[in-house]
């Protein structure tokens, strides 16, 4: 199935305002089980495509047994209160993004180490490996279920107004915006750089009026808040790969049925597996859409950060905050980093 650039980034601009399920089959008894599944992108997003083909599968292959239904575009709320209700198992599936899921469980959070991952073999034998499997069993520690394959938010980039980013050098004093993150003010404020904890909603407006200088996101994040406009040119810097976890809530989880059970992890990894594909496509055909609105693209010397964070004691600090194992599943992917 092709997912148009076009559609995607229409729908992140424009999430529908009333509560919209996605259609499933129906079949002639009614559904014995009903998973509610919520999430805060818009129905054109790959993540909500390709969960509508998981839930269609999952209704076929149990000829209308099990139904999933979707709530996109936080129709059920925020990020936290999502998190909140598949907990309490108001909700049977959420899939926040790792920075989210690090405020319940702070390992979550290993795989937004700055600079750790060179590129997506890495991150994928990483979170498919060894470092999935420890961020998973915390997870369970809290009482969810998190399925074995990861989806894909990208890489995060650095945009500003000034100077191009090109090494380490660069971040001297900028200011720059960043999420309310702890891992994210620590790295910035190890780079010498002056970062500034916004909502996402101020961005645009202090990048207007130089409140800040410079910011971080996923290309179609730049593209959709039209970054663009009051941004000169964007570092291919890669500083942070970010993905969702789809997790359920235990206890709903455990009282399926063992057919279900499979039936339902089967559709939704092979589903996640399509995502991955769909965002490194989105990722490559929004470069070209952006340079062509104004934007100038360039590489960065990436081992100029990660010396400077070394020598800062970045990768010191959150070794001892995510604990010597966790680390050590991380450096065995990617070498070592403190």
């Amino acid at each position: 199935m092709t997912i148009s650039r076009r559609s995607v980034l229409k729908g992140l601009s424009a999430a529908p305002a009333a509560i919209s399920l996605f259609s499933i089959p129906r079949y002639s008894k009614a559904a014995e089980i009903t998973l509610r599944y919520g999430n805060n992108l818009p129905l054109s997003h790959p993540l909500n495509i390709r969960a509508k083909e998981a839930a269609d599968r999952i209704a076929k292959e149990t000829n209308g047994r099990v139904e999933m239904l979707i709530f996109p575009a936080n129709q059920l709320g925020g990020d936290t209160d999502m998190l909140s209700q598949v907990r309490n198992g108001a909700l049977t599936f959420f899939t926040p993004s790792a920075l989210v899921i690090a405020t319940l469980v702070p390992v979550a959070a290993i795989n937004a180490v700055g600079f750790a991952f060179k590129d997506y073999n890495q991150v994928w034998a990483a979170m498919d490996g060894p470092v999935g499997a420890f961020v998973r069993k915390s997870i369970a520690d809290a009482r969810l279920h998190a399925l074995d394959v990861m989806w894909d938010n990208g890489f995060r980039q650095m945009t500003t107004s000034g100077a191009r980013i090109e090494n380490a050098d660069s971040m001297k004093g900028l200011k720059i915006r960043v999420p309310v993150s702890p891992i994210s003010i620590s790295m910035f404020s190890g780079l010498g750089a002056a970062p500034a904890s916004l909502q996402f909603s101020e961005v645009y407006t202090a990048l207007q009026t130089k409140v800040v200088d410079a910011q971080e996101n996923p290309l179609p994040i730049i593209q959709v808040a039209k970054l663009y406009e009051v941004q000169s040119s964007c570092a291919l810097s890669n500083h942070i790969w970010d993905g969702y976890w789809f997790i359920a809530n235990g206890r709903q989880w455990s009282g399926m049925p063992a057919d279900v059970q499979e039936i339902v992890s089967r559709a939704i990894n092979q589903a996640g597996l399509k995502q991955r594909e769909d965002i490194k496509a989105l990722n490559e055909s929004v470069q070209t859409d952006l340079q062509s609105k104004g934007l100038a693209f360039n590489k960065c010397d990436t081992d100029s950060f990660r010396a400077k964070l070394r020598e800062a004691g970045f990768y010191t600090e959150w070794k001892q905050k995510f604990g010597p194992e966790a680390w050590g599943h991380l450096e065995s992917v990617v070498g070592t980093l403190a």
